[in-house]
């Protein structure tokens, strides 16, 4: 049964609660997986993407499949490395199963949006993330406000004391980088992204949460 305190004091309880939480199934919506949520272990900067997929649902654990395997290659990370800078949220947090015409997964409804930004609002909140990047068009307009993702690659934005990083999705359904000039401007985007990485490794880390 979905449990939501109205106050938090650690990630701790905070993802103990995501972990069993069913607000989306309780809604009727037919998800196919229980959340995924990552063990924090100190990690400084936030990865905010669309939604699990097959693999992440079987797995329970962030970007698994083909599509992490593709953002780790471009951020030059191997897994540990990257679990280990990286929390790892998402828009919705369950697999969210195939679309209907069979072409990738499900988009989440807008009202399972707004159910599951009750645990971002708190991730927020409790670790205080000095870098977040934002993965694909849809956590972009959750998250900035930002309705064309491509226009938007590689800027910064200023999200609660963080610096946000908009980034194309690694999805394998995606043809945004079959143009020349994207591919360039993910080039940009991962160099930005770079120095802002080298501005958080040399910086003293924050108290924990």
């Amino acid at each position: 049964m979905t449990r939501r305190r109205s106050a938090y004091r650690s990630i701790a309880s905070l993802q103990r609660d995501n972990r069993a939480c069913r607000a989306c199934v309780e809604a009727g919506y037919p998800l196919e997986s229980l959340p995924i949520v990552q063990p924090y272990t100190g990690q400084r900067a936030y990865i905010h993407g669309q939604a699990p997929g097959v693999v992440e649902g079987q797995e329970r654990l962030p970007w698994r499949g083909r599509a992490g395997k593709a953002l780790r290659r471009w951020l030059e990370m191997d897994e540990e490395r990257f679990y280990a800078t990286f929390y790892c949220a998402s828009v919705t947090r369950c697999y969210p199963g195939r679309a209907r015409s069979g072409s990738g997964d499900r988009t989440p409804a807008p009202r399972e949006q707004d159910l599951c930004s009750f645990w971002r609002g708190w991730e927020l909140e409790l670790l205080r993330p000095e870098l977040i990047l934002v993965v694909g068009g849809l956590s972009a307009r959750r998250l900035l406000g930002i309705a064309n993702l491509g226009d938007s690659i590689g800027r910064r934005y200023e999200l609660g004391g963080a610096t946000a990083i908009p980034l194309p999705h690694p999805s394998g359904t995606s043809r945004w980088l079959n143009d020349p000039a994207n591919r360039e401007r993910l080039a940009g985007a991962l160099e930005v992204v770079s120095e802002e990485m080298q501005r958080l490794r040399t910086a003293p880390p924050p108290s924990s949460p």
